[in-house]
């Protein structure tokens, strides 16, 4: 199991809050971190002093204040640092430029955020599972870029 923490990139607190839940409430207990804008974001991720953040996932908002987003995930997928962390847009947004704008621009996945809390707690469920379970995790050290 994978107990590395989770980026969460989402501006609004009660989401940052019911994502945090949802976790909880599916038995995953990696740190989250939580930063409310894309500059932030990117700044944990890519810092120009100190050390970065290594989640095992970001979840990334598309409708982010100071840098959205879509302009966050090209930064990351044009970095060698963070090429290959994966990233999953986590947004209300089903606007299929904005669909294909975040593949294209290399997100892992893109999930379209559920009004109903019930049902964003089994969307939680199916993606910490698999991003934190199931899937082989990058590795971490001894790797060059």
């Amino acid at each position: 199991m994978n107990d590395s923490p989770i980026l969460l990139a989402e501006d609004n607190p009660d989401d940052v809050l019911l994502t945090r839940r949802a976790f909880t409430k599916n038995g995953f207990d990696n740190p989250i971190i939580a930063v409310a804008d894309g500059e932030a974001c990117l700044q944990a991720l890519l810092p120009e002093h100190g050390p970065a953040v290594d989640p095992a996932l970001v979840l990334l908002d598309i409708n982010l204040p100071k840098v959205g987003g879509l302009e966050v995930l090209g930064r990351l997928r044009s970095d060698p640092r963070t090429r290959i962390v994966p990233v999953v847009i986590l947004t209300t947004s089903r606007e299929p430029r904005d669909v294909l704008e975040g593949y294209r621009l290399g997100a892992n996945s893109y999930v379209c955020k559920p009004v109903s809390f019930t049902t964003f707690v089994t969307v939680v469920r199916t993606l910490a599972t698999y991003w934190l379970r199931v899937n082989e995790p990058r590795p971490r050290t001894g790797v060059a870029p």
